[in-house]
């Protein structure tokens, strides 16, 4: 089921059919820190296993920005891939984009949704997110071994 939340402006959709995975493609792998260089198909298979968020200008229909969910709709939730497109930055969109996020989730009853950012906390805080207060209690495990 997707949903769909509209403003004068712009309008942010769930539904899968309406993602430019061209767009979102080339915007993550030459301009997201985090994802420059990513393979087209390792894009769309992270697209295909995730909730995705489209950001879209109401009165082109053109995709302005986007996020992306990897949950499995009731305990857990990691919000990545969050990006706005540099013409579209400066008006709130990636704190409104995010707060949609939270909305949609919030229903379903993850207890939490983690994210990571090196630059942004800023946005994220805005909408309630906040630094862990036990970062020793996490781990990461790297599977991909440097070269």
């Amino acid at each position: 089921m997707s949903e769909t939340t509209t403003s004068a402006a712009y309008e942010i959709s769930t539904d899968p059919a309406r993602l430019d995975a061209d767009r979102i493609h080339r915007w993550l792998s030459t301009d997201a820190y985090w994802a420059l260089g990513r393979d087209r198909d390792v894009q769309d298979r992270a697209i295909a296993g995730s909730l995705n968020f489209g950001v879209y200008d109401t009165a082109s229909g053109e995709q302005i920005a986007y996020a992306r969910v990897v949950t499995d709709h009731a305990t857990f939730a990691w919000l990545c891939d969050v990006y706005v497109d540099p013409v579209a930055r400066g008006k709130g969109l990636g704190t409104e984009l995010v707060a949609a996020v939270r909305d949609h989730l919030a229903p379903l009853g993850p207890r939490r949704v983690m994210l990571a950012t090196e630059d942004a906390h800023g946005v994220y805080e805005k909408v309630g997110f906040k630094s862990l207060e036990n970062p020793l209690m996490w781990m990461t495990l790297d599977l991909q071994v440097p070269s």
